[in-house]
């Protein structure tokens, strides 16, 4: 029967080939025909609708089971994941700094109307992540707060740990469950890739980054180091092993679908799902994965901070060493909370521009400079987090030791 086994090879075929048929398709079609590509964007937004609802259930269940089933060594296993999260979110903003001052970059700032409400302290912020910290477990999983429903996927688990085999085994069973309605999920991305790719050119296009060209090449470099220097090197520092398999693998098969769908909490599937081809301790990696989601925030630190630095630039602000440090720690801490912020990183920017006495009108056309180029800067801002959660991850729970990533 043909149509049963051209289905079955399409299945189990090579998701990223079909991935990057459906990147070449994408592009072609903007190129040939630009109504029919703008047409083709449903597909994106199916498809990214789709992880977005079947992701805040999965969290939920997954993180349950986890800790219900869960043995005392995996536990243990996180606090160094979470170490490594700030860690590399600090270690990035450092990063930025330094690459800002040695290639300065300015803006032009003219007035505009921009009625975004943004955060006015680093109080806020905390105050507005602890207000999703006892969110109703309804509502948390119908807004996608992943804040509230790790809180009480965390609290399920602790309180099930002890409870009959039979209440412990359906957990598990419902968690195996979601992630089968995953993984059909995640065969349909190159489908929805394509839509993506072709919406998304054939409407903004990339003409409108060229008079941003030296900031995004500021911002795109420091992403990048951060991606193939900094993560491999705290990588090499925890396991003493090559990171670089795992490293490309992470950016090969989690960063590429993170920077079209540009959403972290799209790609926690995607994550899972990998997690699971690396063997990796499921009951570390369904926390660790969706937590990262949270608070492993690199690529909005870096944001942040050349953005912020591009105004004091602007402005002639001069900037010395200890200033750029506490940059680099407000950026860091404002990062991990971007994900309670609607908005993310770019709303958070008026936050570090406070520090050098920026105006809030100023600070927030900053943001609007931010929404032009965040064709590309929130796409690979999005892949470096997304990604960077799988290394770290991979760096302490892999159950084989990482001896071949790439079967």
């Amino acid at each position: 029967m043909p149509a049963p086994t051209l289905l079955k090879r399409i299945m189990s075929g090579s998701l990223v080939l079909q991935i990057a048929i459906g990147i070449v398709v994408g592009v072609a079609l903007s190129l040939v025909s630009p109504p029919a590509a703008k047409s083709a964007m449903m597909l994106g937004n199916l498809f990214v609708s789709a992880l977005k609802a079947v992701a805040p259930v999965l969290v939920l269940v997954l993180v349950a089971s986890a800790i219900a089933n869960r043995r005392a060594s995996h536990t243990a296993q996180l606090r160094p994941i979470v170490v490594m999260y700030l860690a590399g979110t600090f270690a990035a903003a450092l990063l930025a700094v330094t690459v800002s001052m040695l290639f300065p970059t300015t803006l032009t700032l003219q007035v505009s109307d921009v009625s975004i409400s943004a955060p006015q302290g680093i109080t806020e912020v905390l105050g507005g992540l602890l207000q999703k910290l006892v969110d109703n477990p309804v509502n948390a999983v119908l807004t996608g707060n992943y804040i509230g429903i790790l809180v009480w996927g965390v609290l399920l688990g602790i309180f099930l740990h002890n409870a009959a085999d039979s209440t412990r085994q359906m957990l598990s069973d419902t968690a195996d469950a979601v992630t089968n309605i995953v993984r059909i999920v995640i065969r349909l991305a190159p489908i929805g890739i394509f839509g993506l790719v072709a919406g998304n050119l054939a409407e903004s296009g990339l003409s409108v980054l060229g008079s941003y060209a030296r900031i995004l090449t500021v911002l795109l470099g420091c992403m990048l180091t951060v991606a193939l220097l900094l993560n491999p090197l705290i990588f090499w520092i925890k396991t003493r092993r090559n990171p670089y398999p795992t490293v490309l693998l992470a950016l090969r098969e989690s960063g590429v679908t993170a920077f079209f769908t540009r959403s972290s909490a799209a790609n926690i599937p995607v994550n899972l799902a990998l997690c699971e081809r690396l063997n990796l301790e499921k009951d570390t990696y369904a926390v660790s994965i969706p937590l990262g989601a949270t608070i492993n925030m690199g690529g909005a630190a870096i944001t942040i901070t050349v953005l912020t630095l591009a105004a004091t630039n602007t402005l002639g602000i001069d900037i010395d060493f200890a200033t750029a440090l506490l940059l680099s720690l407000v950026a860091a801490l404002s990062a991990c909370g971007a994900s309670g912020v609607a908005g993310g990183s770019l709303l958070l920017i008026p936050l570090s521009c406070s520090l050098f006495g920026i105006s809030n009108d100023v600070a927030m056309q900053v943001v609007a400079v931010g929404f032009v180029i965040s064709v590309l800067q929130d796409s690979a801002e999005t892949a470096l987090n997304s990604s960077t959660d799988v290394v770290f991850t991979a760096a302490v729970a892999d159950k084989s030791q990482i001896a071949s990533p790439m079967r």
